[in-house]
């Protein structure tokens, strides 16, 4: 396999990172003074962090209904992933398996040696083999790149915030002890919270369409089989026209980690954190031509 650094992928990520400590600091002195004590926050926040962080491949498949699979299981995807695993010089990650229509697949994890590749059922049945193995290789690439822990994070950070838009009037009750007194804590809390989530969303969509651009050159270099994953990709896309819009809703959250989102009209398609998929496949199409020659 012939990887090359993606150096614009590290440095938005980098980047990203930055950005992110940044709003950090401004979130939790914002939150610290509406609360009336910044070490409560900080051993909350902290903690939640520190969870999240050690426990993010845990979390994700727990939320997502998804279930670790042993080899006598699914013995040929197992096989598959530890074939793609050696050619991407990589640590075997944990392998799951969500029962959904809907096809898809994304990855989890802190680091290498700490990562689950999860699949759907459906994205089993809609895929030939060198197909899945083009998205499970673009999983793999996610992993080779370390850019689930950023994901985490920024997703992390982004639902906090969320969570704290949505429910901070109803649990403040007007009584807020922030500095502005009365109800005016919990506004500013709100409105910070909102900045914040508005902010950590964009750093999201931002990084994570060059980085599914990367994971799909990563994975033409893991396969040498570039137009597997193009027509992968169309596949899965095509697909998705075809599933019941209540199993789209059940796993709409976790679209920056699928390897094609789920989409919901003009709105969803032009906030969507992928880039478009004929983009993909217009850029797989080229390193196919490039290996030919």
């Amino acid at each position: 396999m012939k990887w090359q650094a993606d150096w614009g992928l590290r440095f938005r990520m980098f980047l990203t990172m930055f950005l992110l400590f940044a709003l950090y600091i401004v979130f939790a002195g914002v939150i610290a003074a509406y609360m009336g004590s910044f070490v409560v926050f900080v051993v909350l926040f902290g903690g939640m962090s520190l969870v999240q962080y050690y426990f993010s491949d845990t979390l994700t498949l727990r939320s997502m209904g998804a279930k670790t699979v042993s080899a006598d299981e699914y013995p040929e995807l197992h096989a598959s992933i530890e074939r793609l695993s050696q050619q991407a010089d990589l640590p075997k990650p944990k392998v799951a398996v969500v029962d959904s229509k809907v096809p898809n697949a994304f990855a989890t994890g802190r680091n290498q040696k700490n990562a689950a590749v999860c699949v759907t059922t459906g994205i089993m049945r809609t895929l030939d083999k060198d197909e899945l193995d083009g998205v499970l290789a673009h999983e793999l690439a996610h992993v080779k790149n370390r850019d689930m822990m950023v994901m985490t994070i920024a997703s992390f950070l982004s639902t906090i915030a969320f969570m704290i838009v949505r429910w901070g009037a109803f649990f403040g009750g007007g009584h807020g002890r922030g500095r502005q007194g009365g109800g005016g804590g919990i506004i500013v809390a709100i409105l910070v919270s909102l900045v914040v989530w508005i902010i950590s969303y964009l750093l999201i969509r931002a990084l994570s369409r060059y980085r599914e651009y990367a994971a799909d050159r990563g994975a033409a270099a893991i396969t040498g089989n570039p137009s597997a994953l193009a027509s992968a990709l169309l596949k899965i896309s095509g697909e998705m026209d075809k599933v019941p819009k209540e199993d789209m809703r059940e796993e709409a959250e976790m679209n920056a980690f699928f390897i094609i989102p789920i989409k919901s009209g003009v709105v969803g398609r032009l906030f969507s954190t992928h880039p478009p998929t004929e983009k993909r496949v217009e850029q797989l199409r080229s390193l196919e031509r490039e290996l030919t020659a």
